[in-house]
């Protein structure tokens, strides 16, 4: 009975039992549940009873009715034998259509007597149907839903359950997935119309990730359906559980309008907690097909960045330090190139940005949608290009590095090794400031004619500074090479 509540009167029960009720539909069931099984009072039993009358009234049953329970399952009797009353729709079916059955075979209502006796006729009640809702996958375009989300409900009479589904596709579905084979050749997926099935927990609070439930095996048509392999575990102890993707069973199946496809999913139950699939006719998408609509989506205004760099570089009276410049680089941390096409997500608060082409081409292989700078989700939905990034791209080419002022403006910088490069060849060849270093370590190399460890002693003592009056030069030319 309890199963078979909604949240609201899960909350009743609760809160009239005195216990918590605040939480998910999953965590009331829990706690409804561990009220049962420490021993309920009477009151609460009724108050049960109460609350499953008003979730599912039916008729009294009259004594004609009640043996009618007693029929074995084969001996049924048909429907032309029943009168109206005793006639409904079960309210849910496995993917063939309603089927009636006689009243008296649903959840009843038989009073304290009779339910012990038909307890193990009624199963806990599931919507075959519920609002769940999938989350949107960036590289896929849904065509059309062939199995729309229905519960893998536990029965909790067995460790492993078993559901079984049957879906068809029609002729134009067939042709669809037929002439998108040779778009693709010689990749590992075949077609770019594909059959594409999903899981996800039975949660319909908000958008759902791909679930898969535990020691899941699906069969498809008859063959065994290969599954995404296990992620190794984050946490010593922790199960190792599959990535959140969908799986494609077009290679599975049945690519005819007359034959129907079947699905068998076995898996183990758990206690309050069940499963959603559902099957879908998807467009599978590339990283050049997503760059591209990124791109039509547009470009951020520039005086965007500016007033973030504003903001960034505004000083805080409260702070004894204040921060007058920033610095960022030009080339992408996912792949150490010069950026080309500078984006972020807008739930980002740093400046830096990575190029969208890597990004996206990293996410099609293994899709993470985690931001390389902050590690935060970066979804494709949130992705922009930042236009202040765009336009130092095309207007500096020979720095990978920049500097941004507190006016929001910004200049390159120089990378350390040309620095030093150029340090020691104006060292070399004589330019005015340096020649007083280098005559004096050479004419003490050369006046000794001993060998360099003592001419390197004689550099080190400061006898050369403190005799010579002209080495006014000196500082200026450490200036030029820190």
């Amino acid at each position: 009975m309890v199963m078979s509540f909604r949240v609201s009167e899960l909350q009743v029960l609760l809160g009239f039992a005195g216990r918590n009720k605040s939480g998910r539909k999953h965590e009331l069931l829990t706690k409804a549940l561990q009220l049962l099984k420490s021993g309920c009072s009477p009151a609460v039993q009724m108050k049960i009873k109460e609350l499953y009358r008003r979730r599912f009234p039916r008729k009294i049953l009259t004594p004609s009715d009640l043996s009618m329970l007693h029929i074995q399952a084969g001996q049924l009797p048909s429907a032309t034998t029943l009168t109206p009353g005793t006639m409904c729709h079960l309210p849910y079916d496995h993917g063939s259509g309603a089927a009636t059955v006689p009243a008296a075979l649903l959840p009843p209502v038989l009073g304290p007597k009779h339910e012990a006796d038909v307890a193990h006729l009624s199963p806990p009640i599931h919507p075959v149907h519920p609002d769940v809702k999938m989350k949107r996958l960036p590289f896929y375009d849904v065509y059309d839903e062939l199995i729309k989300p229905t519960t893998l409900a536990s029965t909790n009479s067995q460790r492993f359950e078993e559901a079984h589904f049957t879906f068809a596709l029609t002729p134009q579905q067939v042709q669809q997935i037929l002439t998108s084979r040779d778009v693709l050749p010689g990749a590992k997926c075949d077609y770019t119309i594909q059959v594409q099935l999903r899981f996800c927990l039975c949660e319909t609070s908000c958008p759902q990730e791909d679930y898969f439930p535990p020691n899941l095996f699906v069969k498809v048509n008859g063959k065994l359906c290969p599954l995404p392999g296990y992620l190794p575990p984050t946490k010593n102890g922790a199960e190792p559980k599959r990535p959140s993707r969908p799986v494609n069973i077009t290679p599975l199946a049945r690519l005819s309008a007359t034959v129907p496809n079947t699905i068998v999913v076995n898996w183990s139950s758990e206690f309050g907690r069940n499963y959603s699939l559902s099957v879908y006719l998807v467009k599978q998408l590339t990283s050049v097909t997503l760059l591209q609509k990124l791109r039509a989506k547009g470009i951020r205004n520039p005086d965007h960045s500016r007033a973030l760099i504003k903001e960034k570089l505004t000083a805080d009276p409260d702070s004894e330090i204040a921060t007058t410049s920033l610095r960022v680089s030009l080339m992408c941390p996912l792949g150490k190139m010069r950026l080309v096409v500078p984006c972020r997500a807008i739930t980002c608060t740093h400046l830096q940005c990575f190029d969208a082409a890597l990004y996206l081409q990293m996410n099609e292989k293994k899709p993470t949608w985690t931001c390389p700078v902050c590690d935060k989700k970066a979804p494709y939905d949130n992705l922009i290009i930042d236009g202040l990034f765009m336009e130092i791209l095309n207007s500096c080419t020979d720095c990978d590095e920049i500097q941004f002022m507190e006016d929001g403006s910004w200049c390159p910088m120089k990378p350390k090794k040309e620095k030093q490069e150029v340090c020691q060849a104006s060292a070399f060849s004589g330019i005015e400031g340096t020649g007083a270093v280098v005559t004096n370590f050479l004419g003490t190399r050369g006046s000794e004619g001993k060998n360099s460890s003592e001419g390197k002693k004689k550099v080190e003592v400061i006898d050369l500074t403190l005799d010579s009056s002209s080495d006014e030069e000196e500082p200026p030319a450490k200036k030029q090479c820190p």
